[in-house]
């Protein structure tokens, strides 16, 4: 579905601030959710301007959806779908009358353009705002006709660019029941960001991070957390000496006063051999839990700092 190789030296100039991209390898499949995440500035949304082709590549090679990006962008274009951060209807027109103009624009007729937009309008659940005007909508309906907007033309795949930021909880939890109720209705392959880890570790099958332009990790969020964060054992001591200890004696840990946190492969297992490890040495513990590792810990173990430090986009 989507298949990208060497796209280099990428620029993209605003405010005087420029984002680029070196080197990027990256193939989907045909019906993958693909989380793409990373912190701001790292590439994300410059990789996705090259995709969708709002923004050509200097050098490389990348071949979305059977077409070339470089060579036929209107073929891309009709058969790729992008929502991006901005909300994309106007401020003027009537909803309903927005997914149609959109439907024509795309080719299709006045009959058909109809019928796809009472369709989306049904399946999004904004049947009954088709007579309001968009700027009368809140946050999380305007991000639904967003979706409508970029499904309009029946896409094989769907761009989205941070599609819930800015949403309280509860809209943040429709977008995301919407769009996979879409996926399995039309079996639309979804390639999005997102710096809400939470929702890539729990609805992406597959989570790719890029950093400085470069992918860094590829695979399922389990994966990734198994193979490069692993479990966490954290305890606390009565002193801040007996915490060293522990940490001299396990290894593999980090000493915060009178705490010490351990990474382990696998904590539940792990953490009554350790206690038993430090009574045996006389190091009173006063606490111990155990937790599973995040996709933060896994960006964290490759690049020795947060995923969400400053990753909020403006």
């Amino acid at each position: 579905m989507i298949h990208a190789r060497g796209l280099t030296r990428v620029f993209t100039v605003k405010r005087q601030t420029v984002e680029a991209v070196r080197g990027i390898d990256l193939d989907v499949e045909k019906g993958q959710l693909v989380a793409f995440l990373g912190p701001n500035g790292a590439g994300k949304s410059t990789t996705l301007r090259m995709l969708t082709t709002l923004l050509p590549p200097t050098s490389g090679t990348a071949t979305v959806a059977g077409h070339d990006v470089a060579r036929d962008p209107a073929g891309v274009r009709a058969r790729i779908g992008y929502v991006g951060q901005k909300n994309s209807a106007g401020e003027h027109f009537l909803v309903r009358d927005e997914l149609v103009t959109q439907g024509r624009c795309y080719g299709l007729t006045s009959a058909d353009a109809a019928r796809r937009a009472d369709e989306l309008l049904d399946v999004l659940e904004l049947k009954s705002l088709a007579k309001r005007k968009p700027g009368t909508l809140s946050g999380g309906q305007r991000r639904r006709l967003d979706i409508a907007l970029g499904l309009i033309h029946r896409p094989d795949l769907l761009f989205l660019d941070e599609p819930s930021t800015g949403l309280d909880p509860k809209s943040r939890a429709d977008i995301w029941a919407h769009i996979l109720r879409l996926r399995e209705a039309y079996g639309t392959t979804l390639f999005l960001t997102t710096h809400y880890l939470e929702e890539a570790d729990s609805m992406a099958e597959r989570v790719v991070i890029i950093d400085n332009g470069h992918i860094i990790a590829d695979g399922t969020a389990s994966g990734l957390k198994n193979d490069l964060a692993g479990d966490r054992i954290t305890i606390t001591t009565e002193t801040e000496q007996e915490a060293a200890r522990a940490v001299q004696l396990l290894g593999e840990a980090t000493a915060d006063g009178a705490g010490a946190e351990f990474r382990v492969p696998n904590a539940a297992a792990a953490l009554p051999e350790y206690l038993r490890a430090l009574e045996a040495a006389g190091i009173k513990v006063t606490t111990a839990e155990t937790a599973r590792p995040t996709l933060d810990d896994v960006f964290l173990s490759l690049t020795g700092r947060s995923l969400t430090d400053d990753d909020i986009p403006s």
